[in-house]
């Protein structure tokens, strides 16, 4: 009886997982068919910026020669939060009022929270792509090569939290966000968030403008870009190892819950 008794969900479990795998493979499919798009529109911006102020104003002596060090970490963050952010918020909106094709994916053997979770692990696979791609150009455009040490535990670790993290805060935008409003939450949510989530200086040295730099705590990004700071240049200073795991671990408990939440409550009703 104990054997027949765990048949259902055994089967269950194999037929959710070979649905996964499906989604997974349908959705990669169509990522490598855009492939160079996906490139392009990840790297033009840490390129932009790398390129001008890591080599144009060094070159003409209007800038600190050793500011690629800098930006190393905080830019490789940076395209890891907006990617996984944009990975899931801008398909769901679209999914939900315009393609439906929504409908079709809850409609797969796959509980509804699982139809949220591969979204979120796609876009945390986006995510990590898009720091790939990123490396070589925050490494090889700035005119003095920048000085990394890198720590291999750390960026282990801090990555994928990093991806999960972003992915989880686009499922909460993509499932809370009307389409009109999408542009806005982007120019009032992301813009800050990148601008003041220490990507182009050490958190450190905000310690002369003190309300910022609490303020700044509650920035998902900061933690990330302190976290690979420590892992890539920690000559330049990094937020204590304790904080920057645990505000990434309470920041992806809290909006993967919210995020899945949503999901499964928008798909419901």
């Amino acid at each position: 009886m104990t054997a027949e008794a765990r048949t259902p969900s055994t089967s269950s479990l194999a037929i959710s997982l070979i649905t996964f795998r499906a989604l997974m493979e349908r959705d990669l499919k169509v990522l490598s068919r855009e492939i160079i798009a996906f490139l392009a529109r990840t790297a033009i911006q840490p390129f932009l910026f790398v390129f001008v102020f890591a080599y144009v104003q060094p070159k003409i002596g209007a800038g600190d020669p050793n500011f690629g060090d800098v930006l190393v970490p905080g830019l490789i963050a940076s395209a890891v939060v907006l990617q996984g952010i944009q990975a899931v918020a801008i398909p769901l909106v679209t999914e939900f009022s315009q393609t439906k094709e929504i409908e079709d994916r809850v409609m797969a053997p796959l509980p509804v929270w699982g139809v949220a979770a591969e979204k979120l692990v796609f876009a945390m696979l986006q995510a990590l792509i898009a720091a790939a791609a990123v490396v070589p150009f925050v490494y090889f455009v700035p005119l003095n090569r920048p000085d990394v040490e890198i720590n291999p535990i750390v960026l282990i670790t801090i990555l994928p939290l990093g991806a999960l993290l972003s992915a989880s805060v686009g499922l909460l935008i993509g499932t809370t966000v009307s389409p009109r409003q999408i542009p806005l939450v982007f120019a009032l949510l992301v813009v800050p968030l990148t601008f003041l989530g220490a990507v182009y200086y050490p958190w450190s040295d905000l310690e002369v403008i003190r309300w910022l730099q609490i303020a700044t705590l509650a920035n998902p990004l900061l933690y990330m870009s302190e976290g690979l700071r420590g892992g890539l240049t920690p000559e330049y200073g990094h937020m204590n190892y304790v904080a920057v795991y645990a505000g990434m671990v309470v920041g992806c408990t809290i909006s993967t819950y919210l995020g899945v939440r949503g999901f499964v409550r928008r798909v419901q009703t």
